[in-house]
């Protein structure tokens, strides 16, 4: 579930399989339809008997941000990010692309200074280990994002968990559901128990706010054309999900035994 995020990413599923490669000139809606359909049939074998009972009202979320991608792109294409070369090896890249790849340090970053705090600040067991997987996933996928970034010559921010810096800035601009410094004051001063319930609290609004740039992405026209770019927002998507249903039976158990 948590695996490496590589340049040649092969596309994680909730099960921790993997999902029919497609290849990173596969740009077709059909290829992006299946990556997308066989994320949703994964997360939906990884239910939890707790949580399968709501699998039939739950919407292939994906699927449908992918269909209404498709569409939207064949319609009206966007125009490519100036540095975008659409050479016969590589598809060009939009703006959009850009700016959730940047946007995603920034995000992945706040998460992981959030998560290296359980260790000092009373954690419970339970807790410290969804904090490592946490802070070990997506250490990777800034890795991916710096790396993308570089390779198409692209200005790559730095990791801050404030935000997502952008040059010419003097403040970092939070991104979706990013805490805000209150927020994290307020994560930062609490000890034991009570950490671990503004932990889940918080961190579910951070992963909603992940899927909500994803979801973002998806629907702009042209992009996640970049087969790198759709495994890795689908690998968002899924890993996110996935720990959001995690995360909010272990908020309710927390709340069942403080009664």
């Amino acid at each position: 579930m948590f695996g490496n995020c590589q340049a040649s990413r092969e596309p994680r599923l909730a099960d921790g399989m993997s999902a029919r490669p497609v290849a990173a000139g596969d740009s077709s809606c059909i290829g992006r339809l299946a990556l997308a359909a066989t994320a949703t049939a994964a997360y939906a074998r990884s239910a939890t008997p707790a949580s399968r009972g709501m699998e039939h009202m739950k919407t292939p979320w994906l699927v449908v941000i992918a269909t209404a991608a498709c569409a939207t792109a064949t319609a009206r294409q966007e125009t490519p990010s100036p540095a975008a070369k659409a050479d016969s090896g590589r598809p060009a890249y939009t703006a959009a692309d850009v700016h959730f790849v940047a946007g995603m340090i920034g995000h992945h970053a706040q998460a992981v200074q959030m998560a290296g705090w359980a260790p000092s600040h009373g954690a419970s067991a339970a807790m410290r280990v969804l904090c490592e997987r946490i802070v070990v996933a997506q250490n990777d996928e800034i890795a991916f994002a710096q790396r993308w970034l570089r390779e198409h010559n692209e200005v790559v921010p730095p990791a801050d968990p404030r935000g997502h810096v952008m040059p010419g800035m003097d403040h970092p601009m939070l991104m979706p559901g990013m805490l805000t410094p209150d927020q994290m004051a307020q994560l930062d001063a609490a000890r034991g128990r009570e950490f671990d319930r503004l932990f889940l609290t918080f961190m579910i609004q951070h992963h909603q706010g992940a899927i909500t740039m994803v979801a973002q992405l998806l629907a702009a026209p042209g992009a996640a054309q970049d087969g790198p770019i759709f495994r890795f927002a689908a690998d968002v998507n899924a890993d996110q999900t996935t720990e959001i249903d995690r995360m909010t039976r272990m908020l309710d158990d927390l709340k069942r035994s403080a009664q």
